[in-house]
């Protein structure tokens, strides 16, 4: 079942100045149709609560929520799918468990992870990075740089690819040109002086 998948994922992240809640409201109203809620510093009931918020959120606004990683809460929330970060997890198990109905994204690191999760046929698309450093996430992977985009040239990658990791406003355009679906960022808006700006500017560095 193909799904609709955006070429711009902003993803919410802890911050000590705006809760979860408040980004995901300032991106939508900034156009977001695509927010991935990434929390990994709450119980399971906290989560439930918040991401049931969200859920009205981008209800009201048309935008698709995906949650990170705890596809085990997905009966009791009302979003659209889930993104997988661990690399060694068993993506065919969520799958069954999760249903085809629900989006499924999936990380990779390199040519041969990714080429090996297209050839797992489970995932609706991928997480591709990191491009450059990030504080966001601990990584101990090498930075694939722009030039670990341009390689993919080199093979046939037919699924979504999302780079994502470090990326800044001012990388968009050069990664856009590179072939790949489209780019996820988190401190590149979350961070700015202007969020809501800079979610309308990479929007247009995209479309």
């Amino acid at each position: 079942m193909k799904k609709y998948i955006s070429k711009f994922h902003y993803l919410t992240q802890d911050l000590t100045d705006r809760s979860h809640i408040e980004q995901a409201q300032m991106a939508c109203e900034a156009g977001a149709n695509w927010i991935q809620y990434r929390c990994l510093t709450k119980t399971d009931e906290e989560l439930i609560a918040e991401i049931n918020e969200l859920a009205i959120i981008c209800d009201d606004w048309g935008s698709t929520l995906i949650i990170t990683n705890h596809y085990h809460l997905l009966d009791k929330v009302d979003v659209q799918g889930v993104h997988i970060e661990d690399m060694d997890t068993d993506l065919a198990s969520i799958r069954a468990t999760i249903g085809e109905d629900k989006t499924l994204g999936a990380s990779a690191t390199n040519i041969k992870s990714l080429l090996s999760l297209q050839a797992l046929a489970v995932a609706d698309y991928c997480g591709y990075g990191p491009f450059a450093h990030t504080e966001t996430k601990l990584n101990d992977k090498p930075l694939l740089g722009l030039e670990g985009y341009e390689l993919l040239q080199r093979h046939r990658v037919e699924i979504p690819l999302i780079a994502i990791g470090g990326i800044q406003i001012s990388d968009v355009e050069l990664l856009m040109k590179t072939g790949i679906y489209g780019v996820a960022v988190s401190s590149a808006v979350n961070k700015s002086d202007d969020p809501a700006s800079a979610v309308k500017t990479i929007y247009k560095k995209i479309y």
